[in-house]
């Protein structure tokens, strides 16, 4: 059990009731989480706090960044990637400013915690990127987020997405509508990621003109991309020849970033996964970056990070 730290008084200044009743959430919803989350309890009179718990300076801080948003209003989401945060390892150096965040249209994403920083920063500069980790660490959202940003930067003249089809074994014949309706099930998270930072009908105007193109993983043979920003997500679902078949693909002006979680491979038993057998090939090798996330780094709801540190100690014990 974590050690308890000295109780803590905190005022939130200026007094303003909106924002308070908005940090506060309905029947102080919002508090509970973060004595939950904390092993805190919270003490409120007005805009005066009184912490005593585990993590009190944590405590502290979580709800003085909170309060400073709060006049924007307050979702549950917001109070859980706050308290996320606050348990990361924190960014520092050179990674811990401006030139990490990523500017879209739609508004700024930064990346959350040192393995999100580094991850954006080694995108950024590296022409091939590796995110490796489980669900919910953002390495799909990331790497959407750096092609929408290159895309309208004019970096680069379109955006492909590509994933692995193992649920229909990438004979999609027997699927309805073209190649693009066909692959769509498997690309679902890279299309909520571009809806929400470039629109729906933009996005479906790009795919028209072929600016944004989605591909099965296994039309991608003989093909050369120049001048494009390649994603491969769930990278774990290709075999060794397909993953070298891929990041042969990559050509001048273009930058691919590989996503996936070598613990939830869907192949054949009998099939190596090519990122796992990738990770050890171009360790060392100039132009390529790995990030790999931990369950610390989810920022999904609680119970998705508890679930994954349940599997890594089950994992650990077999």
């Amino acid at each position: 059990m974590s050690a308890q730290e000295p109780d803590r008084e905190l005022t939130l200044d200026p007094a303003d009731n909106e924002r308070l009743a908005a940090l506060c959430g309905p029947l102080d919803e919002h508090l509970r989480q973060v004595e939950e989350r904390l092993g805190v309890s919270l003490h409120r009179r007005g805009n005066r706090f009184r912490i005593a718990g585990q993590r009190v300076a944590d405590a502290v801080r979580i709800i003085e960044q909170l309060y400073a948003r709060a006049g924007h209003g307050l979702a549950p989401a917001d109070v859980h990637l706050a308290i996320q945060e606050a348990g990361m390892p924190a960014a520092d150096g050179p990674l811990a400013n401006d030139e990490v965040r990523v500017h879209t249209n739609r508004g700024q994403i930064r990346g959350r915690g040192s393995n999100q920083v580094q991850y954006l920063a080694q995108i950024r500069q590296a022409d091939l990127t590796f995110g490796i980790g489980p669900a919910g660490t953002g390495k799909t959202y990331l790497a959407v987020a750096c092609a929408v940003e290159a895309l309208q930067a004019d970096g680069v003249r379109r955006i492909v997405l590509v994933r692995p089809a193992v649920e229909a074994g990438e004979r999609l014949g027997f699927l309805p509508g073209d190649l693009t309706q066909k692959v769509d099930p498997y690309l679902r998270p890279m299309y909520d990621a571009l809806y929400e930072m470039m629109g729906f009908d933009k996005v479906m105007r790009l795919i028209e003109r072929n600016v944004i193109e989605i591909a099965p993983l296994a039309f991608m043979r003989g093909r050369t991309l120049n001048d494009a920003f390649i994603i491969l997500d769930e990278a774990q679902n290709s075999t060794i020849e397909q993953m070298k078949m891929f990041l042969t693909r990559i050509g001048f002006g273009s930058k691919a970033v590989v996503t996936g979680d070598v613990t939830q491979t869907d192949l054949p038993g009998h099939r190596a996964s090519g990122l796992q057998h990738v990770v050890a090939v171009l360790d060392g090798v100039a132009g390529v970056a790995f990030t790999f996330f931990t369950s610390r780094d989810v920022v999904r709801h609680p119970l998705v990070q508890r679930i994954v540190q349940a599997y890594e100690r089950a994992e650990g014990q077999s």
